[in-house]
């Protein structure tokens, strides 16, 4: 299995994020920044030197019954929850509190990863996601993103690919 660093020889344990993939046999690029509170993706991407674009966010929602679900999104662009409760399909998609989204995805806020979650929810992922040759996601820790190729999220994680970015 491959396993590259940004060039940072700062060590990082594991998280079940890391051991989902290693268990499923994933090669995977490990990427260690400097995590700032509220810097999300625009941060990660400067201190990576890696486009926005491809530095995938990983957001924890909910629909009307308070069931959860993840979204995977660009870094530069925003859910238009109206069109993802569409697709899906649902009444309504709300963000969840960050202690709830905690709670179900077992990672702290800022560094969610939609591998290894304590529940399972359904994933659905922006389909022009899928189009790249290679994504930053979060490793399952602040200050920690993991590379890897996005055509494996549909296998990985059965995510479902949706239309339903706002474009800029």
């Amino acid at each position: 299995m491959s396993k590259k660093s940004s060039g940072s020889s700062a060590h990082v344990s594991e998280t079940p994020a890391t051991q989902f993939l290693r268990r499923q046999q994933i090669a995977f690029g490990e990427h260690v920044y400097d995590y700032v509170e509220h810097g999300g993706t625009a941060e990660s991407s400067r201190q990576l030197g890696v486009d926005e674009h491809a530095v995938v966010k990983t957001l924890v929602m909910q629909d009307e019954k308070g069931d959860p679900l993840i979204v995977l999104m660009h870094g530069d662009r925003q859910v238009s929850l109206k069109e993802l409760a569409r697709q899906i399909p649902c009444k309504k998609v709300e963000p969840c509190k960050p202690e709830v989204a905690q709670r179900h995805s077992g990672y702290l806020v800022g560094g969610t990863s939609p591998f290894g979650t304590r529940k399972a929810m359904p994933v659905y992922v922006e389909r022009s996601i899928l189009a790249l040759p290679r994504i930053c996601i979060n490793g399952g820790k602040r200050g920690y993103l993991i590379s890897l190729e996005p055509r494996l999220l549909p296998e990985l994680l059965q995510a479902r690919a949706v239309d339903c970015a706002l474009q800029p």
